[in-house]
């Protein structure tokens, strides 16, 4: 059986450059229709936060020195676990602890409007950070295993090592203001949510995150690092 060759169709050039045209049109609707849907959303007032892909409530709550709990009841949520991307949620303002922090917070001291009734976190060596003069946070150095403290009382509001730096971290919300950091932990004791005594071990400490065994404490006011020796006994 003889085979029947169909002749190739060669688009003339100025199709082709039609056609490259119409696709780059499509590719500038495409991007001026996401710049648009982004030119319609509202600006967010003072104590609002929209949600992005990814986020949980527990890491809104922990960015804006909350417990999860005011934050379900200042938004009147039914379902803690179903937030949607673009949501606006009321929160406070400020930030507890960044998405990527280091393990020292740097910068002036900063004392906050009032005080706090603090235990130390662990018994050992205490220093500050590498600069004596600009380092908020206090380690403390002791073996391996040393049980951690609640300096204060009150509500887990995270617990986990999703923190670059910190390794297995705690973060206890004292009141509407104060929250207190205890990172590099070898065991976590206490689980998010939980209410925590004063002096309760809720950790023992290790070197996760870190070069060294050693409990590093850090204490927050309205989401701002204030310098913890000023506040522990």
């Amino acid at each position: 059986m003889n085979r029947v060759a169909f002749p190739s169709i060669e688009i003339p050039s100025v199709f082709a450059s039609t056609i490259r045209s119409y696709g780059r049109c499509l590719a500038a609707l495409s991007l001026a229709i996401v710049l648009a849907s982004c030119g319609t959303s509202k600006p967010l007032s003072q104590g609002q936060y929209r949600v992005v892909r990814g986020d949980t409530l527990t890491q809104i709550a922990q960015k804006h020195g909350q417990s999860v709990d005011s934050l379900i009841r200042s938004n009147k949520l039914k379902d803690g676990d179903n937030i949607r991307v673009g949501q606006v949620l009321n929160v406070k303002g400020g930030s507890a602890v960044t998405s990527a922090p280091t393990p020292s917070v740097k910068g002036p001291s900063i004392a906050a409007p009032r005080s706090i009734d603090l235990v130390w976190p662990a018994e050992g060596q205490r220093k500050r950070g590498t600069s004596t003069s600009n380092t908020q946070g206090v380690y403390i150095a002791a073996a391996a295993g040393s049980p951690v403290k609640a300096a204060a009382s009150g509500k887990v509001v995270y617990a986990g090592n999703g923190l670059r730096g910190y390794g297995n971290m705690l973060i206890v919300n004292h009141d509407a203001n104060f929250l207190s950091v205890y990172a590099h932990n070898q065991t976590l004791l206490a689980k998010e949510g939980a209410q925590v005594k004063q002096g309760q071990t809720i950790a023992t400490m290790g070197s996760t995150g870190s070069n060294a065994v050693n409990l590093y404490f850090e204490l927050r006011y309205d989401g701002k690092a204030v310098d913890a020796l000023r506040y522990l006994p």
